[in-house]
């Protein structure tokens, strides 16, 4: 470690954004200069003082990190924990609420696997609670209640140093335990590529810590389970199934004449539900009859409350994919023209021009209400066989019969990636199970040269 006493340190620099205020807490080492950023006044004068008060007592910094040695060495034997919290706090302000929500999964399920003892361990289900709603959650963490800072304590004492990542025998067992769920049967290879690529993020971001030389898991020699991205042509329904299914929804008590419309548009318009639920009046283009238009540039996946920055259950955000303010216009055919038309006159809209809301919330269509109407006009419209088949399970895929039906209707690739929101490569390789190759004529074909 090389080190040097050519330190200067200088005033806190505070930058406000858009976003938020960053304090940037400032010093040259060895002429060279350096700078932390952080969200909080008091954090950033925590850091400021630390670095004042070894440079007083005249300790050495170290050249290639910028901080004193006592704090290198600290930073050096950082417990696993601390850096996945470290890692959620500096995510936090970038990314979406689901994201936020996800990112706390994954790291809840890493953290219960580097633990270096289970003596003494809180309740397992109070313990994957206490990380993944308080731990993890950088706006509710230091609100957390007695029971949950209590837990933990117990993990910020038994987690492993991030350093024993570099050790095989500890991240095998790691990446192992991203494959399972709770019960020990496998997870989806989805969730399981989604936890290694957030786990790798983190070791990316221990690194640039300096808390670990280099990212240990290229070089593990293991294999993580196969993931497809294709969508299962058996839930992919029929336009006759379709629309007896729209009519099993209208004919459900309270919920389903109001929710009617709300999943023709993803049928009809390959809408995403998050991109259905914030769809206003003025959005629309919209006829007495015929062809009509969406100009999309909104969302609101659902996230729950405790993971948005508004501190409501949906987070309003641009279009997956897309920057923010950018539009995407979507045909709407005549016979969702109609069934949006007779949905204004019969419930209106909200005061802001949204036009589904729940029964009793004018503001927001709650995602409970969604599933458990899809659900019940499943049962009423499909046999016992039927419903507990793929076909139409989630309301999801009505877009996914929509892209499936345009392509297979001849809709050039190129036209229904633009009205979808997907790349053309991504459009292909998603529904390539679904499109027709003439499967049945080269059955009769094969059939008429067997001679049958």
């Amino acid at each position: 470690m090389e080190t040097t006493y050519d330190v200067r340190i200088w005033k806190t620099k505070v930058y406000e954004g858009t976003r938020g205020t960053t304090y940037y807490v400032r010093w040259v080492v060895a002429g060279r200069e350096r700078k932390e950023p952080y969200k909080g006044k008091a954090l950033a004068d925590g850091f400021l003082a630390d670095l004042v008060a070894a440079a007083r007592k005249g300790e050495a910094f170290d050249v290639e990190s910028g901080l004193p040695v006592s704090m290198r060495r600290a930073n050096r034997d950082m417990s696993w924990y601390e850096l996945a919290c470290a890692f959620a706090d500096m995510k936090w302000p970038r990314v979406a609420a689901t994201t936020r929500r996800t990112h706390a999964e994954a790291l809840t399920k890493m953290t219960t696997s580097l633990l270096s003892t289970e003596r003494g361990m809180p309740d397992p289900k109070l313990l994957r609670l206490a990380l993944s709603r308080w731990a993890f959650n950088t706006a509710h963490r230091e609100s957390s209640p007695p029971k949950v800072k209590a837990a933990l304590r117990w993990v910020e004492k038994n987690a492993r140093p991030v350093s024993a990542l570099a050790k095989p025998e500890v991240l095998r067992p790691m990446l192992d335990a991203l494959t399972v769920r709770l019960d020990g049967t496998p997870a989806a290879p989805s969730v399981v590529s989604r936890r290694r690529k957030i786990l790798n993020t983190a070791v990316e971001y221990a690194v640039e810590l300096k808390l670990l030389d280099a990212n240990p898991i290229p070089a593990l020699k293991w294999t993580p389970p196969r993931t497809t991205h294709a969508v299962d042509r058996r839930s992919v329904a029929n336009p006759v199934q379709v629309r007896s299914l729209l009519e099993a929804v209208r004919s459900r008590q309270r919920s389903g004449t109001r929710l009617v419309a709300f999943f023709g548009c993803l049928y009809f318009a390959a809408m995403r539900p998050e991109e259905a639920v914030a769809l206003a009046k003025h959005h629309l283009v919209l006829p007495a009859e015929g062809w009509g238009e969406f100009n999309l540039h909104v969302a609101e996946p659902h996230a729950g409350r405790e993971w948005t920055d508004s501190g409501e259950n949906r987070d309003r955000r641009q279009l997956k994919q897309r920057a923010r303010g950018e539009v995407r216009t979507v045909p709407c055919p005549p016979e969702l023209t109609a069934l949006l038309n007779w949905h204004i006159k019969e419930f209106g809209t909200a005061p802001d021009g949204r036009l589904f809301t729940g029964e009793r919330n004018a503001g927001e269509l709650p995602r409970g209400t969604i599933n458990r109407t899809w659900r019940e006009a499943r049962k009423a419209a499909f046999t016992p066989e039927v419903v507990a088949s793929p076909l139409a399970a989630t309301p999801y895929d009505l877009r996914h019969a929509a892209v499936s039906t345009w392509l297979n209707g001849g809709v050039p690739a190129t036209q229904v990636a633009e009205w979808a929101g997907h790349s053309v490569e991504v459009l292909l390789k998603i529904y390539a199970k679904c499109l027709d190759g003439g499967a049945q004529q080269l059955r009769q074909r094969i059939t008429d040269a067997l001679g049958s």
